[in-house]
């Protein structure tokens, strides 16, 4: 019940959301929520630490663009064959890294991710360092016009809530209870007769399909594709969003990619504002200082919430309860 409850509060705040702030940087907020949340599936509940999610991410993008741009189809065609790119590649890395584990599992991915980097700095249709520009919203449904900034936020909204679902259905189903067996206790898992390398394989295309969806509806939102997408510092990103908000917890990965982009896009702003307030010149170079404090956020986590941020709460709340019961 509490989770149902606080479920539809998170909604209620989504839907009156784009009347308080920029549905534009609100549409972007969710996107990231999105991509947390389907590298949260792979590492928290199968533990399977992947480096390569950026390829799903940008390589989604660019193929939506592409189809958009280029082949000018609707907007439906070009979030759905985004989806099934990344659901595709992500059938072949899991096919090649599924067999390994821990750091040989990760490096293999971050390889993978890197040829397919390489790939976009070189493919004519990426239009290489330049990205793809110009990505047009066009229409759902060939009749709600999309240009219209509070109208394609709500579309986003509704695209990243399904899959937001998708997540928590998963986990909730047998299957996911597989997946946290497996990371449990793998040999356990085998010994019980589960076929381990499918559920990982399944688990890893689902949640690069996930990952995909996030990254073409981006690519929608602010109308360009860059080199930035498919680069390994937007697999280390999503690593940082989702230890941050706490992994292995449903709201975990959407707070710290909220928090993550936040403080990207407002740090800038906050040094000015400091530096006309206080008269101290430093803390306008603030924006140009996101990955030292990013930085800093990760080593505070590490050090005092190794759960992430929701992970602690729901420890404190559990231990709460316990002494009450107690009691």
């Amino acid at each position: 019940m509490n989770r149902k409850l606080g479920y539809g509060l998170a909604l209620l705040v989504a839907l009156a959301a784009p009347f308080v702030g920029y549905p534009v940087f609100l549409m972007k907020l969710l996107c990231f929520g999105l991509f947390a949340c389907a590298f949260n599936l792979l590492i928290g509940y199968a533990g399977l630490l992947s480096f390569g999610h950026a390829a799903f991410f940008g390589g989604a993008g660019y193929v939506a663009g592409h189809v958009l741009t280029v082949l000018g189809l609707p907007f439906e065609a070009g979030i759905v064959l985004g989806v099934l790119a990344a659901a595709a590649l992500g059938l072949v890395m899991g096919l090649l890294a599924i067999r390994r584990q821990g750091i040989y599992f990760a490096m293999i991915t971050l390889a993978l991710a890197q040829m397919v980097y390489f790939a976009a700095l070189r493919a004519p249709f990426t239009h290489g360092e330049d990205g793809l520009q110009g990505v047009p919203r066009g229409k759902l449904l060939g009749v709600l016009d999309l240009g219209n900034d509070l109208t394609l936020y709500y579309v986003v909204l509704a695209i990243c809530a399904a899959g937001f679902a998708l997540i928590v259905r998963t986990v909730h189903s047998p299957f996911g209870q597989v997946l946290k067996a497996i990371k449990e206790n793998e040999a356990r898992a085998v010994s019980l007769g589960y076929d381990v390398d499918q559920y990982k394989l399944v688990a890893f295309v689902l949640s690069a399909a996930l990952a995909g969806l996030a990254g073409a509806t981006k690519t929608v939102v602010l109308g360009f594709e860059t080199l930035t997408d498919v680069h390994w510092t937007m697999s280390g990103l999503v690593i940082l969003m989702t230890l941050v908000g706490g992994m292995g917890t449903l709201a975990g990965p959407i707070l710290g990619a909220f928090l993550i982009v936040a403080l990207e896009n407002k740090l800038g702003d906050l040094g000015n504002f400091l530096a006309e307030t206080t008269h101290v010149e430093w803390f306008a170079s603030l924006g140009e200082s996101v990955g030292i404090v990013t930085g800093l956020i990760f080593i505070t986590c590490v050090l005092l919430f190794r759960r992430g941020i929701v992970g602690e709460i729901a420890a404190a709340l559990d231990r709460g309860g316990r002494r009450r019961e107690a009691a």
